[in-house]
């Protein structure tokens, strides 16, 4: 078994260290192992059918990566087999970017960042910096996230400018990339396919929050159905 850490990987960004780490943490707490690997953007799309068949699970990390088409194409071929997937803050951006583009076939759906003069931005800056803040998130139910939590409240560490646009927030939901998390006003902080066997995005960076003797129940349960996974 494999996971794939899908992104650009710079040792002095702690929430990319905090990847690592938070994985370790679980593995210990669980009893196992697996591999994992971070993948480079920029090689996914020439290495795609390779990527394809050594990974049973994805995460895509927070950061600002070299290629989003390879990003994109890894979240595209997850959601669509049924291959477990986890996305932190970027990772939520661009969860939500490729549902926008493939499943609701919003063509130019970008992200303001990278290109503020997109004709349909659905992820746009947020009004108040999340960068290095602490935050309440209202968990929904009934919801995987919920099942996961147990808890309809939880306090979460955040790293991220920008988030789903409000523009695009019923069209998004409403098309089956559910928000089952929002904040005390309702902006939404985490999303999931119910169908799906884990897909789930955190505008969060829960790894923040792993120790070794505390470890994060996302990771714990993502890594969970990971080893779910039949091996080829």
């Amino acid at each position: 078994m494999k996971i794939g850490i899908v992104g650009d990987f710079r040792p002095e960004y702690p929430s990319q260290i905090a990847t690592n780490d938070a994985l370790l943490h679980s593995f210990r707490k669980l009893g196992v192992f697996i591999e994992y690997e971070w993948i480079p953007t920029a090689t996914i799309i020439k290495q795609l059918n390779t990527i394809k068949e050594t990974f049973q699970g994805f995460w895509i990390g927070p950061g600002f990566p070299d290629s989003v088409d390879g990003v994109l194409s890894i979240i595209q071929f997850a959601r669509e087999n049924n291959i477990p997937l986890l996305g932190t803050c970027g990772g939520f951006q661009y969860i939500i970017m490729e549902y926008a583009r493939n499943k609701m076939m919003l063509e130019n759906a970008g992200h303001e960042e990278r290109d503020p003069h997109a004709n349909q931005i659905v992820i746009s800056k947020l009004a108040c910096s999340l960068v290095g803040q602490k935050g309440e998130v209202i968990v929904k139910k009934p919801s995987r996230i919920y099942d996961i939590y147990q808890v309809e409240n939880v306090i979460e560490q955040f790293r991220c400018n920008y988030g789903l646009s409000s523009e695009y927030e019923k069209q998004i939901h409403e098309a089956g990339l559910r928000i089952v998390g929002t904040d005390y006003i309702g902006n939404p902080r985490i999303i999931e396919l119910p169908e799906h066997k884990f897909f789930i995005g955190t505008l969060f960076v829960p790894q923040l929050s792993s120790t070794s003797n505390s470890t994060h129940c996302i990771v714990d349960s993502f890594i969970s159905t990971v080893l779910s996974q039949p091996e080829d």
